[in-house]
């Protein structure tokens, strides 16, 4: 018998402590909305009903901790996310040049390109939001402002985890981190400024600007080093251009180096793709750290 939602949530977190993270925290999150509304419009239809008793009836039509760890299990592994599947073993020359046949190095490459606009963005939304939240505190519609600033703050966090999840194949939270029914708006922002969850989740944002920067500037000078080396001997041919310049004087490459040129360039590109499918999956273990909570 649970004397409280918070007890039931205690021993479900207990039950799936070997779970991944992520898949927890969904199953808190549903657990404590439904247990929550199921409780207070119990006690609406029977208000002499105590909450112990409305508890217990509920939890026995919702599902005790170990039945519900077990059904989430069984969802999990039917649901996990697809580049996050295990991939066989093969040889360092098939990895290496099977980076294009990879959706994970491409998931990755594209979610880089991403992480620069949605860097920028939470960047601006996170410094913007913060200077005006504790600038208008001095004016009583300034704590309503606040209040929205931090929801919307667990919202794009939530958003980011869906972006990881698809694009780099690290398993998010599907759910937000927990539901606040019945407080008071006060009480509600209250507990988002004392949540730790909160000021981690605007220290991503401020990381995602520095992180997507960083790859939006890799990613601009190797493909335009690749191009450069892939194009050399077209340009030089159809062009009649000399490529080196040696003592302000232009010198053309020899046309037996053409392949070198190209060859230079693909395994320069490829090379780059390897390492992008490795910050992909880093990146993924950084926002899982940071954005899951415990």
């Amino acid at each position: 018998m649970f004397n409280t939602i918070e007890e039931y949530l205690d021993a479900l977190k207990n039950e799936m402590k070997d779970a991944d993270p992520a898949l927890v925290q969904d199953a808190q999150a549903d657990a404590r909305e439904h247990l929550t509304l199921a409780l207070k419009a119990s006690k609406e239809k029977e208000p002499d009903l105590s909450d112990v008793d409305a508890l217990t009836r509920i939890i026995d039509g919702y599902g005790s901790p170990e039945e519900t760890a077990s059904a989430y299990r069984e969802v999990e592994r039917r649901t996990s996310p697809t580049l996050g599947q295990p991939v066989r073993q093969r040889s360092f020359l098939s990895r290496f040049f099977g980076v294009y046949t990879d959706p994970r190095a491409w998931g990755a490459l594209l979610y880089m390109l991403i992480a620069f606009v949605t860097g920028v963005f939470y960047f601006t939304w996170a410094v913007t939001g913060v200077s005006v939240s504790v600038s208008f505190l001095i004016f009583i519609f300034g704590f309503p402002f606040a209040l929205l600033f931090l929801i919307s703050i667990r919202g794009l966090a939530l958003l980011e985890g869906r972006l990881v999840e698809a694009l780099l194949g690290v398993r998010m939270p599907r759910r937000p981190l927990f539901s606040h029914q019945g407080m008071k708006w006060f009480e509600r922002l209250k507990a988002l400024v004392t949540d730790r969850q909160t000021w981690l989740m605007i220290l991503y944002m401020l990381i995602q600007f520095v992180l997507g920067t960083i790859y939006f500037v890799l990613i601009v000078t190797v493909l335009s080093f690749s191009v450069s080396l892939i194009a050399i001997p077209f340009v030089q041919e159809s062009f009649h251009m000399d490529m080196v310049v040696f003592n302000n004087e232009r010198l053309a490459l020899p046309t037996w180096t053409y392949p070198l040129w190209v060859l230079g360039g693909f395994l320069l590109w490829t090379i780059f793709m390897n390492i992008v499918r490795g910050v992909g999956q880093l990146h993924g273990k950084l926002a899982k750290w940071i954005l899951v909570g415990e």
